[in-house]
């Protein structure tokens, strides 16, 4: 056996040398035998050819020709990796998955768009990313939310504080940067709502502010769109330290934005809106939370991380990793204060702004956004705001015409078969709530064993399944939703027509943000709830409920408050946005009273007949 000058061998001195045959060659596929690739024609390098395949070439393995390149694989016959970006617009542009291109990003060399003229923002200009960043995959095409807009002017707003800034009447007015009022209409907002009349403009001064509205009245996009105009201002995203760069995945981020949401649901809906209103800014929003493997948030965050959306207890993690600073954070918002409060994230909230690196009260402009805000959390606020100004804007739904709620007595053992009538007059999508995580997984399989296609949701469930229910809810695929309190904060989940209090909460701000699911953005929507003896102790709090809301009260209900003595309300929950415990002397104070007494049955069913296009939803029985 003898070897040539490229170092084949060949098997027998008798035998005819094959063609040597040069790597950028080697792509094209032969017919003929003699064609082929030999596996004994390239050195070997531990039992292992340096052609393509990944047994080519090992003694005892057949020969392997593959229609692939010499170049495409690797010394041990693996592929190698490529990455087809495509689109990749001026400075940055965008990869195929609507994201900005990372890789072609200079994070201290960026070049924004001042507020003179001069322009060099990162671009889309195929426009091949605006149905991906602004389509929501989760609604049927030709359904909308629909906002009622002709009651808003009914809505109201009381704002306190030293030189509180006029309202906005339109997004135009509002001076937002030029492409961000581009996002706001790719994102079809017709006209700001009332939280964002008057929320825009104290964030634009630089203010900080405690605002108090339901979700669903539009405050995501109130604190991001200001947010986002500021840091376009202030020349974009402050610099990384020069520490911080080139370390890989390894290196820390320093974010100019944080937003804290209690759940992993409304984080991720807060991200889904930064990435709209981010488009072709050059600022790049990114999410944490806990219930998915880590490692993989430390990839993403590594990539970059202007706006950054958390909840309390991964962001600790994160920091104490050394993965995220919080030195530049210039824009503190917490949303659903009450909420993150209620599950016990105070701890962790109050170890994130005093104990981190987070520049202190003063230096920062933060704001704190709720449904509730008890007298606890506005002294928790006046730990972390400074000067700041107060927004009470009344609910959008339950207190006006916009939710028809319901009340039912209906024991414990007759509760399911009232449910199923309720499902077979009610058209839309249902959601039921239950108390405990074991009721929700059984009225599910009751549900599903009855032929309704039910699917349930609790914090028991995975993040992916979590995310496929609520994906299956939203599409309409599965019309009945069955969860815990987990889905009834900060989740916006369009064009719900029905909520069900099947087990009634103990807290009747538990309550108020139940219904709160429907009746969004001005829409009409049903709220129906069972009531027994075990509730006795809700009654009182749901009659001023009912009345604040102008609703007609059942005699069985009064009834059953009266039997509990309850003669006051419990201490400090303000329902509907509490009260500014300072008012200053010197504040701005703006009032829109609601329409107060009782509704008669007659508006009422006029009301929901619009609604629902059957006279008779719902036999024998009343409606309040």
């Amino acid at each position: 056996m003898t070897q040539d000058a490229y170092g084949a061998r060949n098997v027998s001195t008798n035998e005819s040398t094959r063609k040597y045959i040069p790597p950028h060659l080697r792509r094209e596929r032969h017919t003929g035998e003699e064609d082929k690739y030999d596996r004994v024609s390239f050195p070997r390098n531990n039992n292992f050819s340096r052609g393509p395949g990944r047994n080519f070439g090992r003694e005892g393995f057949p020969e392997e020709p593959r229609n692939r390149t010499f170049e495409d694989r690797r010394t041990d016959g693996r592929p190698m990796k490529r990455f087809p970006w495509k689109e990749n617009g001026y400075k940055g542009g965008f990869s195929e998955r609507g994201e900005p291109n990372r890789r072609l990003l200079n994070r201290n060399n960026r070049e924004w768009k001042d507020f003179t003229g001069k322009e060099r923002f990162y671009a889309d200009p195929f426009k091949g990313n605006e149905n991906k960043h602004f389509q929501d995959d989760d609604i049927e095409p030709g359904t909308t939310t629909g906002i009622n807009f002709d009651h808003y002017d009914d809505i109201p707003v009381e704002i306190s504080g030293s030189d509180c800034p006029d309202e906005i009447l339109s997004f135009d007015e509002s001076n937002l940067h030029s492409r961000i009022l581009t996002n706001v209409r790719l994102s079809k907002y017709l006209k700001p709502t009332p939280v964002q009349k008057n929320a825009i403009p104290v964030i634009l001064n630089g203010r900080d502010m405690m605002a108090c509205a339901q979700t669903g009245s539009g405050k995501t996009a109130a604190f991001l769109l200001p947010t986002i105009h500021n840091m376009l201002k202030m020349g974009g995203p402050l610099p990384v330290p020069e520490q911080a760069l080139d370390r890989g995945y390894s290196k820390i981020q320093f974010p100019t934005t944080l937003v804290l949401a209690p759940t992993r649901e409304l984080a991720m809906q807060i991200y889904q809106e930064a990435r709209k209103f981010c488009y072709c800014t050059g600022i790049i929003p990114c999410v944490i939370y806990g219930g998915i493997n880590i490692r993989l948030q430390f990839e993403s965050v590594a990539k970059g991380c202007d706006i950054l959306v958390a909840t309390p207890g991964r962001l600790v993690d994160m920091i104490e990793r050394g993965k995220i600073s919080l030195s530049n954070i210039k824009f503190l918002i917490l949303d659903e204060a009450d909420r993150m409060l209620d599950m016990g994230f105070e701890p962790q909230i109050r170890h994130i702004v005093e104990r981190t690196d987070m520049p202190a009260t003063g230096e920062r402009q933060t704001l704190m956004f709720s449904a509730t805000f008890p007298k606890e959390i506005q002294r928790l606020a006046s730990d972390f705001l400074y000067d700041y100004i107060f927004l009470a804007v009344g609910r959008v739904g339950s207190t006006t015409d916009f939710i028809l709620q319901r009340l039912e007595r209906v024991e414990e053992h007759e509760k399911r078969d009232f449910l199923l009538n309720l499902i077979d007059t009610v058209s839309g999508l249902t959601l039921i709530f239950m108390q405990t995580k074991r009721g929700a997984d059984e009225l599910e399989y009751f549900l599903t064993r009855k032929g309704y296609p039910a699917i349930s949701i609790h914090g028991d469930r995975s993040q992916v399944e979590r995310e496929e229910a609520l994906h299956s809810f939203r599409t309409g695929r599965t019309p009945i939703l069955v969860a815990t309190d987990v889905a009834a904060r900060g989740l916006d989940i369009p064009n719900v027509t029905h909520v069900v209090n099947f087990d009634m909460p103990t807290d009747v701000d538990d309550y108020v943000h139940r219904i709160g699911r429907t009746g969004r953005a001005g829409n009409s929507g049903l709220a129906t709830a069972f009531l027994n003896d075990n509730n006795i102790g809700i009654a009182k709090s749901l009659i001023d409920i009912l009345i604040e809301s102008g609703q007609e009260v059942p005699i069985w209900l009064e009834e059953m408050a009266e039997r509990a003595q309850i003669n006051s309300r419990r201490g400090g929950r303000g329902r509907f946005g509490g009260k500014d415990f300072r008012r200053e002397n010197n504040s701005r104070v703006e009032r829109k009273a609601f329409n107060s007494g009782r509704r008669n049955d007659s508006h009422m069913n006029d009301h929901y007949r619009n609604m629902n296009s059957s006279d008779n939803v719902i036999k024998n029985s009343a409606w309040f």
